[in-house]
Protein backbone atom coordinates (compact mmCIF):
# COMPACT_ATOMS: atom_id res chain seq x y z
CA UNK A 1 0.00 0.00 0.00
CA UNK A 2 1.71 3.39 -0.88
CA UNK A 3 2.28 5.53 2.01
CA UNK A 4 -0.46 8.56 2.57
CA UNK A 5 0.89 12.07 1.44
CA UNK A 6 0.18 15.89 2.33
CA UNK A 7 1.87 17.14 -0.37
CA UNK A 8 -0.12 19.50 -3.03
CA UNK A 9 2.76 20.00 -5.47
CA UNK A 10 3.74 23.61 -3.81
CA UNK A 11 7.40 22.67 -2.79
CA UNK A 12 9.15 25.07 -1.20
CA UNK A 13 10.92 25.20 1.66
CA UNK A 14 10.79 28.32 3.70
CA UNK A 15 14.36 29.70 4.73
CA UNK A 16 12.75 31.28 7.96
CA UNK A 17 10.28 28.59 9.49
CA UNK A 18 12.15 25.34 7.71
CA UNK A 19 8.74 24.38 6.61
CA UNK A 20 7.28 23.46 3.46
CA UNK A 21 5.42 26.42 2.12
CA UNK A 22 2.65 23.90 0.41
CA UNK A 23 2.12 20.61 3.17
CA UNK A 24 3.97 22.40 6.30
CA UNK A 25 6.08 19.86 6.36
CA UNK A 26 9.76 19.91 7.83
CA UNK A 27 12.96 19.09 5.23
CA UNK A 28 13.35 16.17 7.27
CA UNK A 29 10.15 14.92 7.88
CA UNK A 30 9.71 15.04 3.74
CA UNK A 31 13.17 13.25 3.39
CA UNK A 32 12.04 10.48 5.78
CA UNK A 33 8.41 10.16 4.90
CA UNK A 34 8.41 7.46 2.74
CA UNK A 35 10.38 5.24 5.80
CA UNK A 36 7.88 6.07 8.62
CA UNK A 37 4.76 4.17 9.39
CA UNK A 38 1.32 5.27 8.51
CA UNK A 39 0.37 5.59 12.13
CA UNK A 40 3.44 8.17 12.16
CA UNK A 41 2.40 9.89 8.80
CA UNK A 42 -1.03 10.40 9.98
CA UNK A 43 0.18 11.97 13.45
CA UNK A 44 2.20 14.34 11.28
CA UNK A 45 -0.61 15.22 8.77
CA UNK A 46 -2.66 15.89 11.93
CA UNK A 47 -0.96 18.62 13.14
CA UNK A 48 0.11 20.38 9.92
CA UNK A 49 -2.95 22.70 9.02
CA UNK A 50 -1.81 24.46 12.96
CA UNK A 51 1.61 24.21 12.65
CA UNK A 52 0.95 26.31 9.40
CA UNK A 53 -1.47 28.79 10.96
CA UNK A 54 1.25 28.81 13.80
CA UNK A 55 4.33 30.17 11.38
CA UNK A 56 1.76 32.19 9.01
CA UNK A 57 -0.78 33.52 11.08
CA UNK A 58 -1.56 36.68 8.67
CA UNK A 59 -2.27 34.36 5.61
CA UNK A 60 -5.95 33.04 5.78
CA UNK A 61 -6.18 29.15 6.18
CA UNK A 62 -6.59 27.28 3.04
CA UNK A 63 -8.85 24.07 3.46
CA UNK A 64 -7.21 20.77 4.37
CA UNK A 65 -6.39 18.65 1.37
CA UNK A 66 -7.60 14.99 1.94
CA UNK A 67 -3.90 12.88 2.15
CA UNK A 68 -2.98 12.24 -1.46
CA UNK A 69 -1.99 8.11 -1.80
CA UNK A 70 0.71 7.91 -4.20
Amino acid sequence: MPASSPCIRLCVLDPVTGLCEGCGRTGDEIAAWGALAEPERVRIMAGLPARLAAAYPDLEPAPSPAPVVA
